[in-house]
Order: C-alpha cells, then sequence, then structure tokens
C-alpha cells in the first residue's frame, strides 16, 4: 500500500474516490513541500495550474484589502485541498495561502486532476461538491459578518479555534495567532480586538497568557456567540 493511500488528505477529501491505479497514478505525479510558518503556498493572483492536499500543519487563506491590511477568510488544516475552485474556472488563485504553522503540502498537476475528473464519476462530484461547500461557507462568513456583533464574532471564532485545532497540554489554543490576524478574521481593527480580549479576560471568558489564549469559559463564549 503506498503512503498516499494512507494520507488523511486521501481519507478525508475528494480523493477518497480514487480507486486503486489511480491513487498509484496520483502518488507518481504528486510533489511534496514542506512549507515554513509565515511562508506563501502560493500567492493572490498566480496561477498554480493544479491543487496543493495539506499533509500536516495549519495555513490561512487571505485577500489583500484596499487598504493593504491581509484579510484572512479560512484556517485550513490536513485533510484538506486548496487551489480546486481556481483550477475549474481556469482563473488565477483568488486568494493567497501561508502556511500559520510550519506545513508539509503535496502538488498535484491540473493534468491529473482533470484526468481523474473526466474518468471518475464519484471523483468529480465530490469535488464539485467540495466547491459548493466552500462557497456556502463563505456566504455563512458574510452572513455572520453583517448580523453579528464584532464581540459574538470574538467568541465564534476562538469556539472555533478551539473545536478545530485543539489546545496545547497547558490548555491554551493550539493555533496561536497575531492579535491582527485575529482581527482580521472577525473584521474589526487590531486596537479594537486588543481590547476585546482584554475585556473577555476580566470577564473570565478567557485567560491571556503572554500571547496565547486559554479560555476558561465555553459555555459562556457559547450562549455569546449566539
Amino acid at each position: 500500500m503506498n503512503k498516499c493511500d494512507q494520507c488523511i488528505v486521501r481519507q478525508l477529501s475528494s480523493l477518497k474516490a480514487l480507486n486503486k491505479d489511480e491513487v498509484i497514478q496520483l502518488a507518481n505525479s504528486k510533489t511534496t513541500y514542506k512549507i515554513k510558518k509565515g511562508e506563501a503556498i502560493f500567492e493572490e493572483g498566480e496561477v498554480t495550474n493544479g491543487v496543493f492536499c495539506i499533509k500536516d500543519g495549519v495555513g490561512k487563506l487571505s485577500k489583500l484589502s484596499a487598504n493593504g491590511k491581509d484579510q484572512i477568510v479560512k484556517l485550513v488544516q490536513s485533510g484538506e485541498l486548496l487551489g480546486q475552485r481556481s483550477m475549474i474556472s481556469n482563473e488565477p488563485a483568488n486568494l493567497s495561502a501561508k502556511a500559520v504553522a510550519d506545513m508539509e503540502v503535496c502538488f498535484i498537476p491540473k493534468a491529473e486532476i482533470l484526468h481523474f475528473f473526466n474518468n471518475n464519476n464519484q471523483f468529480s462530484m465530490n469535488l464539485m461538491q467540495s466547491v459548493c461547500e466552500d462557497l456556502k461557507e463563505s456566504e455563512n462568513d458574510k452572513i455572520a459578518l453583517v448580523q453579528k456583533t464584532v464581540k459574538q464574532r470574538l467568541a465564534e471564532t476562538l469556539l472555533h479555534l478551539y473545536d478545530a485545532f485543539g489546545e496545547n497540554t497547558d490548555q491554551t489554543l493550539k493555533v496561536q495567532l497575531t492579535r491582527e490576524e485575529l482581527a482580521g478574521i472577525i473584521g474589526t481593527a487590531t486596537e479594537s480586538c486588543i481590547r476585546l480580549l482584554s475585556d473577555f479576560n476580566k470577564l473570565e471568558l478567557i485567560e491571556l497568557v503572554g500571547k496565547k489564549i486559554k479560555l476558561k469559559n465555553i459555555k459562556a463564549l457559547k450562549k455569546l456567540s449566539e
């Protein structure tokens, strides 16, 4: 059994529809990269010519705003594919992808993906469903940005970081974003985000341990996020 067949990306993404021969073909065509924290997997406007599988680590998808700030759209982790939509639409990447923590990613050329797409109906269906899910998530984020307060969005984001990525042995969030990155996710100024974190700390919803964050009252944070 080859490594691609055992890989978490193969198990959790649209690649699970590939048969044994296709997995061997995939393994022979992929290229593996080590991406250090802060380095780019691809940049906004770049033609990727394929998709990237996240084998390990955490990354962020972001877009540069008109005022030059990096707006984080989504955090991604092992088991996810990047670059599907731009590959299918034959357009340059609409977002940048960078490592929040050290990552290991595999690149699969566009020709291989299109071969699977044209010859494996289940794979093509899975891929389209994945793209649709990403669009739905993007729509939900836009709705939340309009309908929820900044305080609600911060509570929701902290809970997401806890649920999706877990915590360290000292109970601090495993994925530690800078205050600027956190502000970008919830759609506010960095100074406002810092003030809100301080307020949450005073209310004992969280505990600020240097630059790290520990969630102290998850029940109250959930109530606040609703």
